[in-house]
């Protein structure tokens, strides 16, 4: 059950982190103090889209394991 929970955090920092790019998209060079584009902001974009894209896929698989284990009876089904 542990696949599950780190996938979700993945998919929950991948998507913080492209959230953050996107709206402050300066931090690459504060942080690594290395402008790789030139200042024209397309490094920035890029890595919006790829942590965007891995946000997603993390959370497809979290979403696909956990029912893999709440259908192999490891989860407790919720109660109606």
């Amino acid at each position: 059950m542990l696949k599950p929970r780190v996938e979700t955090a993945l998919s929950a920092f991948f998507g913080v982190m492209a959230v953050v790019t996107a709206f402050w998209p300066d931090w690459i060079e504060t942080v690594f103090r290395v402008d790789p584009d030139g200042g024209n902001g397309s490094a920035e974009w890029l890595v919006v889209a790829v942590l965007g894209v891995a946000a997603i896929v993390a959370f497809i698989a979290a979403r696909r394991d956990y029912r893999t284990a709440r259908a192999a009876g490891q989860v407790a089904q919720p109660q109606r």
